[in-house]
């Protein structure tokens, strides 16, 4: 069954927060599986015949879980007038198409708006709802680029580097969206004054770039690819390959990490106040690292203050002891999933229900939030329930 925020039965500091989703790709599923994490009441309303980019299966995407998938025709009116009956009742309803979309649909804010004026109506797009590029198709690599992430990644010499796509969909996108509709939401409490929030991943991306931009500035970084302190530049903050082909990550910034850092290598290390030295430096480092293995170094400098770790595969990561002390990833039905985060001390969140089969929430969800002729909707193709 469906559990609803109207019997205050789910976990998580967001109890009380009903949100309507209208099924995307990328971040915008994953702002709604974070709300659903923190108990958010949150139904996500599918297309009967699914969409998008579905790289598996919907009942096997983690991005889906927390929230029961309901489908409904978007192009029956009734079904529109579905959506809309569902945003009466709704605090946020979160959505990830091209400008215009929605408006097309019949479920743009203006009328979402008309039918709950408390409304927080989230807008997820790479590049914004308005500007030269607003109608444009783009992916995270696209947005990071012309956010100016993108080109000061990676090492001097080589091609920019991108983080999968986690800079900008899930860091940029997805987490400024979450933000967004609960600050928003916090004011609509207050006010009973909703409003759009428009969530652009390179407007986020920039905002997340603000300490990049005080060293640019600064003259402490030309903004090149391993020229900076925190960009590969400097060779006591870089990862260094060990005699077994893995990898060591070294972030000794401050002087006493670094001198602890000497310490455990057993070696005097050429002067890091001196960039003229950091050549020779870095050159001793990688000879250093490379005669041993990675488990050995592992032994060496695990849980000391050095700043130096070893760089873990995500099969790894499961099992890293301080993972499993935390219980940072969860197994369930034998895949692993990462644990809700950040963590609450009074209003613990917890995982609820895994993802769902596109539709096989729909007639339990629809009932939980009072619809009414659920079975009328349901025989006529309105709602599909897939069972």
């Amino acid at each position: 069954m469906v559990t609803s925020a109207l019997d205050n039965s789910r976990p998580g500091p967001l109890a009380s927060v009903r949100v309507v989703e209208l099924a995307g790709v990328g971040p915008g599923p994953f702002a709604a599986m974070m709300l659903a994490d923190l108990g958010a009441d949150v139904v996500r309303i599918d297309r009967p015949g699914g969409g998008g980019l579905q790289m598996v299966p919907p009942e096997a995407d983690l991005l889906g879980r927390g929230r029961p998938s309901v489908a409904i025709d978007l192009k029956s009116p009734r079904g529109v007038e579905l959506v809309l009956d569902l945003v009466s009742k709704a605090d946020i309803l979160l959505e990830g198409f091209r400008p215009g979309v929605t408006e097309r649909l019949g479920l743009g804010p203006d009328v979402c708006l008309e039918h709950n004026p408390a409304l927080v109506y989230g807008r997820m797009t790479g590049w914004g709802q308005d500007g030269p590029l607003a109608d444009s198709a783009g992916h995270d690599i696209n947005y990071i680029s012309v956010a100016g992430a993108l080109d000061g990644l990676g090492h001097a010499g080589q091609a920019p580097a991108f983080p999968a796509n986690l800079l900008g969909d899930f860091g940029g996108g997805a987490l400024y969206l979450v933000s967004g509709v609960l600050a928003a939401l916090t004011h609509a409490r207050e006010t009973g004054q909703g409003q759009v929030v428009d969530a652009a991943i390179t407007d986020g991306v920039a905002h997340l770039m603000t300490m990049a931009l005080t060293m640019h500035q600064q003259g402490l970084w030309d903004g090149g690819r391993g020229t900076g302190p925190l960009n590969g530049g400097a060779p006591f903050y870089d990862v260094y390959e060990t005699s077994d082909g893995r990898w060591m990550s070294v972030g000794s910034l401050e002087p006493q990490f670094y001198a602890l850092l000497e310490q455990l290598l057993g070696t005097e290390l050429p002067d890091r106040n001196d960039m003229r030295q950091w050549p020779q430096l870095r050159q001793r480092l990688r000879e250093l690292f490379a005669g041993k293995t990675q488990a050995e170094w592992i032994e060496i400098f695990e849980g000391t203050d050095a700043c130096v770790a070893g760089v873990a595969s995500i099969g790894e990561a499961y099992e890293h002891p301080h993972n499993q002390a935390r219980g940072t990833y969860v197994e369930r039905n034998g895949t692993y999933e990462p644990a809700p985060a950040p963590r609450f001390s009074d209003t613990p969140a917890e995982l609820t229900t895994p993802p769902a089969k596109t539709g096989s929430g729909t007639r339990d969800a629809l009932n939980a939030w009072g619809v009414d002729d659920v079975e009328s909707l349901l025989a006529d193709g309105v709602a599909v329930q897939n069972d």
